[in-house]
């Protein structure tokens, strides 16, 4: 099930999602980006900062909605990071959430502490080189995906969303609806590993849960506080802060001397997860988050106004104004419920082409030579090569080469104005020339240098070019005469309002017009020779009609005479 995607959106081929993606697990094809949920490793970041706002991401609150109104029990599992979400004292969220429907309001919190005290039980009844938490699911897919050699230090212990999720389900009955609330997307994708059993049945997220609140013109401002249930412990509140996890866990471990490591970053942690894959890091326990500065830092929380120190501020001060306890010794972990999960090698199989089909791609790149490889980054992938491979296993396009694309294009271009056989001029807002191509040089007789920043009314009348900008109607196809240029000109003006500009397009037709003007004369000559013709021929027609009228009558009285003669030589012979 896709639970995060980028919505069809107009594309600007920025590429700053691709960017933002450590593993580049983005696809792009007919320039819109796809995210490849193989690939993916939920952390969110390239949805939150497209700048199309083009991000599709699943949510519960529909349903959600719907079973408040149930008569079934529903539990609210709040993440701590809310202190630094809500700009509000934190028990009037806790207020809110029931005015909304909540039966309980529990605190996320009792499950990191569930979690923090398995972490020390695993170490000290485990021996491995290393050990990597497992709270950060965005974390536990790089690991997985991306470093499965890694996977045996992975701690076997669930989320504290699932750890609080067991929890409440114990408590209250399987029947029981639990909807789990923070500022992770990748925690929607984590449901989906467990949709078997069924532990969370609703995951939403700060920013929805404040436009329900919007939603039903609830204002937390107005709101009295209230309490959490069932929760007088407070380490596990440290869990979203970096260093947090090794906080609660009180940073010791019985019997073994281990080093620890507090990593958030996707980068960093891909970076530490290197070196263990080399074997340079051992005896070491590693805290993993895949945001920077952990859960506080996640892409959620970013799209809040406030900065991350004021949330990390905020978050601390919720920590010290209602601690109790720092100490898990006294959390309860419940017999009858099993917080074991199995992480497995979920590796990416990329095939390897022939260096002669990723030198293609390269040249289809316009990369025929190590100088044409910028390696500049601007596609999303760090090396030019890198891009090839990505293009030889469909995850992007040739067009995604922007310096490439550039350069054929601007060539294009430049073979166009500097061939075109018409004159071509750029005028600025205040009818100063701001560049001409060489047809416009040879035309005007000038030299672009000299004439650049000059008023157009040192070559032409202006009068056209002003109207066109104040009016902003275009001219087209209107025929002007220059004769010092000896030029008739079909001129062609547009304002460009953006750019504050105007477009001259002028066609020289004074050759168009000599001919016509030939073609006029000798269509005149050829009318009145038609003419001198056609009444030579009258003439000559009727001096052939009298002629034929005198041979006529002639040519009667001899047949007459013929006639008379044949007669009487007829009688003479009777």
């Amino acid at each position: 099930m896709k639970y995060m995607n980028f919505s069809k959106a107009n594309c600007k081929n920025c590429y700053k999602c691709l960017r933002a993606c450590p593993v580049k697990a983005i696809k792009f094809k007919n320039e819109q980006a796809e995210i490849e949920e193989d690939r993916c490793i939920a952390c969110g970041h390239c949805l939150s900062i497209c700048p199309q706002n083009a991000r599709n991401v699943l949510s519960d609150i529909d349903k959600v909605k719907y079973i408040v109104n149930s008569s079934r029990p529903v539990i609210a599992t709040l993440a701590p990071s809310f202190a630094g979400f809500f700009d509000v004292e934190e028990g009037k969220v806790i207020t809110a959430l029931k005015k909304l429907g909540f039966s309980y309001v529990h605190e996320t919190a009792y499950g990191a502490e569930i979690v923090a005290k398995l972490y020390n039980k695993y170490v000290e009844e485990h021996h491995q080189d290393n050990y990597i938490t497992t709270s950060c699911p965005s974390a536990n897919y790089l690991v997985e995906k991306y470093y499965p050699e890694l996977v045996k230090y992975m701690i076997p212990v669930v989320s504290p969303m699932f750890a609080h999720g067991k929890t409440l389900k114990n408590i209250y009955g399987k029947d029981s609806f639990v909807v789990f609330m923070g500022p992770c997307d990748a925690k929607k994708v984590e449901v989906e590993d467990y949709k078997e059993e069924k532990i969370i049945n609703a995951v939403i997220t700060f920013e929805e849960v404040k436009a329900w609140l919007k939603e039903e013109n609830i204002n937390l401002e107005d709101l009295e506080i209230s309490e959490f249930e069932h929760n007088d412990l407070s380490g596990g509140r440290s869990f979203p802060l970096g260093g947090g996890i090794l906080e609660c866990m009180g940073g010791n471990f019985k019997n073994k001397s281990l080093n620890t490591i507090s990593v958030t970053g996707t980068e960093d942690c891909m970076e530490i997860f290197k070196s263990m894959q080399q074997g340079k890091i051992k005896n070491c326990f590693v805290e993993v988050s895949s945001c920077k500065g952990s859960c506080i830092g996640g892409p959620k929380m970013i799209k809040d106004e406030d900065g991350y120190y004021t949330r990390l501020s905020k978050v601390r001060n919720y920590i010290n104004k209602r601690v109790k306890s720092t100490s898990i010794e006294g959390v309860t972990i419940p017999e009858e419920v099993t917080f074991f999960r199995n992480f497995r090698d979920k590796k990416i199989i990329k095939e390897n082409p022939r260096e002669e089909e990723i030198n293609k791609i390269m040249r289809q790149m316009g990369k025929f030579t190590k100088e044409d490889e910028l390696n500049c980054g601007v596609c999303g992938y760090n090396t030019c090569r890198e891009k090839a491979q990505a293009v030889y296993e469909g995850m992007a396009e040739v067009s995604m080469c922007l310096h490439f694309m550039r350069s054929k294009a601007e060539s294009l271009s430049n073979v166009i104005i500097e061939n075109t056989p018409n004159c071509l001029i750029l005028l600025d807002g205040d009818m100063r020339i701001k560049e001409l191509n060489p047809a416009a040089e040879k035309t005007f007789l000038v030299d672009k240098e000299n004439i650049i920043g000059k008023s157009i009314s040192v070559l032409l009348e202006d009068e056209d070019f002003k109207e066109v900008k104040e009016t902003g109607k275009d001219i087209m196809g209107k025929k002007v005469v220059y004769g010092k240029y000896n030029a008739v000109f079909i001129e062609n003006a547009l304002y460009l309002e953006k750019q504050d500009v105007v477009l001259i397009s002028l066609m020289n037709i004074i050759d168009e017009e000599r001919n016509r003007e030939e073609l006029i004369k000798i269509k005149r000559n050829a009318l009145n020779a038609a003419d001198e013709i056609i009444q030579k021929q009258m003439r000559v027609a009727q001096e052939i009609a009298g002629v034929l009228g005198e041979t006529t009558a002639e040519t009667k009285l001899i047949l007459m005479e013929l006639r008379n003669v044949i007669s009487g030589e007829s009688g003479e012979v009777k």
